[in-house]
């Protein structure tokens, strides 16, 4: 064994000073607190491993536990049946760790608020019994300097908690977790763990820090809606802001309103998987828009951690495959439903489990075409269809047998096909998280109207901006309606978390 560890004993656990539990009646102190506690535990965690790394001697096991919030209720009181969050469905004790208290400041403001309301019973701060793991204290996208090289011979996990993937899971939001008897019911869609898996998830695949990343998102698979928005973003930098407050690119790049030039940060970087761009606006009430390329993994995946922040709604603006004679290039369509053949999530949210549209979504993006476009009422039909949309998994699906998806295709009145949009729509149903999809037909493999170059070119010049702006206009739409009437109780099941 390294010399640094005194002896074959079990290393005792050193950890901070035992925190007492406080009630709190104000949703304002009671984030206060949690920020305080949080704060507190991560402070030793990272000391604890600088000192080490600097030759201190190793005196035990390092060990600090997230903050946790807990709520009692004796009663059936009848709460607002008009809200989809904020309150529990039973008596009992419900509880969830807590982290980044700082990150989701005006989000656990909003929770502990509507449940404080509608239960008239206050909100109890306390220390949990789920350790912090050392690489979640840092943060993402903590740089460790090389002296931290003096424990390369002694395995963390001996001395610090490491991030545990045998109880961080989707449980909680699949519908499948069950508590033992006696034990609280869970009070958020996730805990503190799987929240901090995600956000260093993030980090990686989108190259721009958690903090930055706003509650209306725009998700594409094609770059020249990221140059559109890029353009349109830095234009809007430049001449004031008109309400957004900054711009920040890939390498947390960022572009303050009033500036026509970003702030340099002295960082090199390679472009990352799913690059994010960010609109921001106070209380992260601005734009977030990400190049999630091609496929459903990419798409399961982006929506998996952007989940975690619990964003008020996510749009799929991109390009399909028009199924339809009648449509012609350059058509808008509105998906109303989903035909789900993209199978990466089949273990979590089955087939036969139904993706319902979402009215206030719906509206908003069809006014936003009408709008946009200058056509309405029925003259509207000339440009958008609305309909099914079918997601799959292979690319090249022309290239096989057609009959069999050709049959299935026109029994689900399929009028589109891509290889995302479903994907998308499904984990916002499993995320309760609104969705939307609106895309734009780029070719019509079935009739053989594939796009020559110089139509392809012609096309993205003309339809990208116009489609752009039909999305950033929805997404405002929504942003102007409270956050308890855009949250749709078609997302909520029978057991469901207080937490949005």
């Amino acid at each position: 064994m390294n010399n640094r560890i005194s002896s074959l004993a079990p290393l005792p656990f050193i950890s901070p000073e035992s925190f007492t539990p406080r009630s709190f009646d104000d949703p304002v102190k009671a984030v206060d607190a949690l920020t305080e506690l949080y704060d507190r535990n991560t402070a030793f965690l990272t000391s604890s491993f600088s000192a080490l790394s600097k030759g201190a001697p190793i005196q035990g096991r390092y060990r600090a536990c997230y903050p946790q919030v807990t709520i009692e209720t004796t009663s059936f009181g009848h709460v607002d049946s008009r809200l989809s969050f904020g309150h529990v469905t039973a008596p009992g004790i419900y509880t969830t760790t807590i982290t980044r208290p700082q990150l989701f400041r005006h989000y656990l403001k909003e929770q502990l608020g509507h449940l404080i309301r509608s239960h008239g019973v206050p909100i109890l701060i306390s220390e949990s019994a789920t350790p912090i793991p050392l690489h979640f204290a840092f943060g993402e996208g903590a740089h460790v300097e090389a002296s931290a090289s003096a424990l390369v011979d002694i395995p963390l996990r001996d001395i610090f908690d490491a991030p545990d993937l045998t109880t961080t899971d989707d449980e909680i939001a699949n519908g499948e977790y069950e508590p033992a008897p006696g034990e609280p019911l869970p009070l958020a869609p996730f805990t503190a763990q799987r929240i901090d898996y995600s956000l260093a998830r993030l980090s990686h695949y989108t190259a721009t820090g958690a903090n930055h990343f706003q509650n209306f998102v725009l998700f594409t698979n094609y770059q020249f809606y990221i140059d559109e928005f890029c353009a349109w973003a830095r234009d809007l930098m430049a001449s004031g802001g008109g309400g957004y407050t900054a711009f920040v690119e890939p390498g947390n790049i960022m572009t303050m309103a009033g500036s026509d030039r970003p702030e340099a940060n002295g960082a090199s970087l390679r472009l990352p998987q799913m690059p994010a761009y960010h609109l921001k606006k106070k209380g992260h009430a601005g734009i977030t828009m990400v190049n999630i390329g091609v496929g459903p993994s990419n798409a399961k995946t982006i929506t998996d951690h952007i989940a975690v922040l619990r964003p008020h709604a996510w749009l799929m603006l991109g390009h399909c495959a028009g199924l339809r004679n009648s449509q012609r290039l350059g058509d808008y369509v509105l998906a109303h439903a989903y035909m789900r053949e993209d199978h990466v999530l089949d273990d979590d949210l089955p087939v036969w489990v139904p993706i319902p549209a979402l009215a206030e979504v719906q509206v908003a993006l069809e006014d936003a075409v009408a709008e946009i476009t200058g056509y309405e009422g029925f003259e509207l039909k000339r440009i958008m269809r609305t309909g099914t949309v079918a997601t799959i998994d292979n690319r090249n699906w022309e290239l096989r047998d057609q009959r069999g998806p050709v049959k299935r295709l026109s029994q689900a009145r399929a009028i589109a096909l891509d290889m995302e949009s479903a994907t998308i729509a499904a984990n916002g149903f499993r995320f309760r998280v609104p969705y939307g999809t609106l895309l734009c037909v780029s070719d019509k493999p079935l009739h053989g109207e594939l796009k020559l170059p110089g139509m392809a070119t012609a096309f993205y010049r003309t339809q990208v901006s116009q489609h752009l702006q039909i999305g950033i206009r929805a997404i405002q739409k929504l942003a102007a309606m409270p956050p308890e009437k855009l949250h749709s109780r078609k997302l909520r099941s029978f057991f469901e978390t207080a937490f949005q």
